[in-house]
Formats: C-alpha cells, sequence, structure tokens
C-alpha cells in the first residue's frame, strides 16, 4: 500500500493534495475529480495550439505537452493533471515506425506478427524520450500543490496495435496470436511491458505523482485468456512500480468481467467503466483497492438536469468504496461542451464535501 510518506515530492499541497488521498483510500474533504482525456481535443485552445502540428510532433515539444497539459488544470477544478502524451510514443522512440493519423489512430507501417518483428522491440532507455524528462519537470514546478498523472499503454492494447497494424474491432490477429503462438505472444508482452515500465519510471524520476495504464482494449478477453496471457506482464509493470510510492491506476474499457483480475494485478486504483455500477465494482474487485469511475461520457451531452442526476448516483454508489476518484467512464468525447464538465467538477467537489 502507498502511504502519505512515501509521497516523493516535498510540496505541501502534494501531501494534502485529495486526488492522492482517495488513491490511498484516506479520508478526503471532497472526492476529487479528473477526466480521462481532459488535455485534448475538446478543448478550443488546444485545438488552436496544434494547428498545423502533428499529433507525435506535440507528444515531442516540451513547450505543448507542458501547455496542452495545463489548459483544462486553468479551465477546471480538476484534482490532479495528466500528462499530454499518447501511448504510441514509447514505441516510436524506440525506433517503430509508426503513425497517428487524424480521424483512424495509430497506423504501423510494418506490423509484428513473428519473432523477428518482435525482436526488434528494444527496453526504452531515458535518453530515447528527453523530451518527457524536461516536459514533466517544467509541469511539476507549474502545478505545485496538483499532482501529476503519467501514463503509458498496457501491453494488450500495444500489442492489438502493433499486431493488427492499426485499430481493431474484433483483435482478431492479435487473438488469434495469443491463442496460437503463445511463446511468441508471451516474447511479445514481456517486451512490451518492458517498454511500459520504462516509460512509466522516466515520467516518475521527473516527478509525476501517480501513474496509470491503459489497457484500453483488454476488455476484449475472456477471463480465463487474461489470467494466463495477460495477467503476469501487467502484474509485473505494478510490482516494478511499487518500490516508487507513487499510486497506480489500472483501466480498461468494457472489463466488467476482468475487474477482480485487474484488482489482482497489483495497482492500488481501479478504473471503471460506465458499463458496471461501482457499488457493484466494489463487490467484484478485491478489499484493499480504491475504484475511479465511471460517469458515461456520452451523458455530457445530455440537458444538465440529467448529468446531475447521474453524476450524484456515481457519488453514492462511490462512497461504498475504500476510496473513490471521480471521473468518466472512458476518455472526454471530442465534441464535449467544455462548460459541462466545468460544472461537473464543481458539482462533484459541492456534492461531495465531508
Amino acid at each position: 500500500m502507498v502511504t502519505d510518506a512515501d509521497v516523493p515530492q516535498d510540496s505541501a499541497g502534494l501531501r494534502e493534495s485529495a486526488f492522492l488521498k482517495a488513491c490511498r483510500r484516506e479520508p478526503v474533504p471532497h472526492t476529487p475529480v479528473w477526466f480521462m482525456r481532459q488535455a485534448g481535443r475538446s478543448l478550443p485552445e488546444y485545438l488552436k495550439a496544434r494547428e498545423g502540428v502533428a499529433m507525435l510532433e506535440a507528444c515531442a515539444r516540451p513547450d505543448l505537452i507542458v501547455e496542452i497539459t495545463m489548459q483544462p488544470v486553468r479551465r477546471y477544478a480538476v484534482d490532479a493533471a495528466i500528462f499530454f502524451s499518447d501511448i504510441m510514443v514509447p514505441l516510436r522512440a524506440i525506433g517503430v515506425d509508426l503513425d497517428i493519423k487524424p480521424g483512424v489512430g495509430p497506423v504501423i507501417a510494418d506490423p509484428i506478427r513473428d519473432r523477428a518483428g518482435a525482436a526488434r522491440l528494444r527496453p526504452l532507455e531515458p535518453d530515447d524520450v528527453p523530451y518527457v524528462t524536461e516536459a514533466v519537470r517544467g509541469l511539476v514546478g507549474e502545478l505545485g500543490g496538483t499532482p501529476l498523472i503519467g501514463f503509458a499503454g498496457g501491453p494488450f492494447t500495444l500489442a492489438s496495435y502493433l499486431i493488427e497494424g492499426g485499430p481493431s474491432k474484433n483483435h482478431d490477429r492479435t487473438k488469434a496470436l495469443m491463442y496460437g503462438e503463445p511463446e511468441l505472444w508471451a516474447e511479445l508482452m514481456e517486451r512490451l511491458a518492458d517498454i511500459t515500465i520504462g516509460f512509466l519510471k522516466v515520467q516518475v524520476a521527473a516527478g509525476a505523482s501517480a501513474i496509470q495504464v491503459f489497457d484500453s482494449w483488454v476488455g476484449a478477453v475472456a477471463p480465463e485468456d487474461y489470467r494466463a496471457s495477460v495477467l503476469p506482464h501487467t502484474r509485473r509493470i505494478f510490482a516494478e512500480m511499487e518500490p516508487l510510492g507513487v499510486p497506480r491506476i489500472h483501466f480498461g474499457v468494457g472489463t466488467g468481467e476482468l475487474l477482480g483480475l485487474m484488482g489482482e494485478a497489483g495497482a492500488d486504483v481501479v478504473g471503471v467503466d460506465w458499463r458496471v455500477p461501482l457499488d457493484e465494482a466494489v463487490r467484484r474487485v478485491e478489499p484493499g483497492k480504491a475504484l475511479q469511475g465511471n460517469l458515461d461520457p456520452a451523458l455530457l451531452f445530455a440537458p444538465w438536469e440529467v448529468v446531475e442526476r447521474r453524476a450524484r448516483d456515481v457519488l453514492e454508489r462511490g462512497r461504498t468504496a475504500e476510496g473513490h476518484v471521480f471521473n468518466l467512464g472512458h476518455g472526454v468525447l471530442p465534441t464535449t461542451n467544455p462548460d459541462m464538465l466545468a460544472r461537473l467538477a464543481d458539482l462533484v467537489h459541492e456534492a461531495s464535501a465531508r
């Protein structure tokens, strides 16, 4: 368990952070709130900053990383910032030929489907991503008492992009390799876990106060296959991060049947998407974990009275957890009105004030 004494930063504000306290299952003055994808495409100032700048270029420019990460912190009463980057950044940094195409997503020039392809994946070194270290340090200085969450992609999700060559609805090639070539699968997952660990360690070493592993598409895997083919690698990621003393969050989409196993993987906080009510998630996740979530992002297009009612319901169900961080059940959708997020953040604080 992460304790207050383990928090590496010397900022008094960080020690009093409601977000970090909730992650550690300690008493909080109010339920903390942040939003996945709060730094990005729903903000007009983000679109302006990104004009003419490709996604992967933006993720490699410390000035842009700092500016984009700070934008939602200036706009919303969020209790944490999320580092602006992309789960493909460490793969690009070690030499994988990929691009993030607007309206499509990550596209891999030479998909990995054999042992020779897997062998091209080397561990990430800090010198591969100096812009990450510079940006995190700059952000820590600007954020003061607001924690910065570092993040990386989970191994199944990274494997899916690498094997499929891009986004996939069914992950059929990925699962075929997992089922049919277990030794190659294990080697690929081990290498991806190493890369994820390296990327997370760079962020924490530079000053990130917490980390989140986005294994976004792991919900495509059945529980027995998750236990055999994914859990060992995810467990190693969280075990490697434990000595660093920062809260560890684990999130995936469509993972209702995997919540218990995701808890077993070793994170301090299990993220829950919108499909499973938080009080039910409490029953599925082992004791000793906080929960994060889980308002449906699409609700933000409904009238405010609907948003308010549903947000209060999330808060009420979240009180059954040992610790609760309010969030959406997935990322902010691109056409979301920023004013709705601002009102929602304020509501969470007001409705949950102890």
